[in-house]
């Protein structure tokens, strides 16, 4: 791993030199102990092919966002079956009370419950919501969450979705199943996690065609994603016209490279100065009104 103190000296060169006054990542998970260690066990199965790079514990991750210079930073999470989601919400709760750089975090999952702790969430203060259809395993369309995207696009609080089919596909994942959930809700102000790896060409047209749409860089174009899930050519003029709704996600700490890589493989699209301060600071920190 890059030495600490050198990759949080390049990261602040790199904001500092485009006038920011930091960064703001959309896409970073802080979960209980116990589910992280699960997922990095999940990541170990793979035999090497996806090392976690910053494996160490909580508050050392939280000082290293701050060392990078990250202003606002989210601790995603997501649940899997019945009846995790909601103490889920409570753990967040907590963690964004320590770590006042921490969006407020919230999940969601297809259960009756999810009618009542949704609302309870926003109305405690909740900024951020997950959805993950992958490891979820459920249909976003599924009528159970029907009044809960109703919630959400009410509050116009938003929604990071991982609906592509990277890096595994699953049985409702791609572009169908969630641009349904658009076409019922229009004004739910999602975000695309990983710009909807590999159906890029899909989800660009999902954003152009809903205006609340956002697509966040989580592992986009850098070497590690390029090998597997190249970003299509035709589709960087489309993410420079989309330039106030692309925003910086990293999926910190859970990545198999340094941190400096994404925003290397950002600055080496060439699509200017300009597309890089919205999608590295400004674009977020209008959505969540920073």
């Amino acid at each position: 791993m890059t030495d600490i103190s050198t990759e949080s000296a390049a990261v602040r060169r790199l904001w500092q030199g485009l006038g920011l006054p930091g960064l703001v990542d959309v896409h970073t998970h802080f979960m209980p102990d116990n589910v992280l260690r699960k997922v990095w066990a999940h990541f170990d199965a793979l035999g090497g092919y996806w090392p976690i790079t910053y494996r160490d514990g909580e508050q050392a991750r939280v000082a290293r966002l701050r060392g990078f210079g990250v202003r606002r930073y989210t601790s995603l999470f997501y649940a899997h079956r019945p009846g995790m989601a909601a103490w889920l919400n409570d753990w967040a709760a907590g963690f964004a009370a320590a770590h006042p750089d921490c969006l407020r975090g919230a999940t969601l999952y297809p259960e009756p419950s999810a009618r009542d702790y949704v609302p309870a969430a926003l109305a405690a203060g909740a900024r951020v919501f997950k959805a993950h259809v992958q490891v979820g395993g459920y249909d976003p369309r599924d009528p159970l969450l029907d009044a809960v995207w109703g919630a959400l696009a009410d509050a116009g609080v938003p929604v990071v979705v991982h609906c592509g089919s990277g890096p595994v596909p699953g049985e409702h994942t791609g572009p169908g199943p969630f641009g349904e959930v658009m076409r019922r809700h229009p004004e739910l102000t999602a975000v695309i996690a990983h710009a909807g790896s590999p159906e890029y060409t899909a989800f660009l047209d999902l954003a152009e065609r809903y205006p609340r749409v956002h697509l966040d860089t989580t592992m986009v174009f850098t070497r590690f994603t390029e090998r597997r899930a190249p970003f299509p050519a035709d589709g960087y003029p489309r993410l420079k016209d989309l330039a106030d709704r692309v925003l910086l996600g990293t999926d910190y700490p859970n990545i198999p490279y340094p941190y400096l890589e994404q925003l290397d493989a950002l600055v080496g699209l060439g699509l200017g100065d300009d597309w890089l301060r919205g999608v590295l600071h400004d674009n977020a920190a209008r959505l969540f009104d920073l």
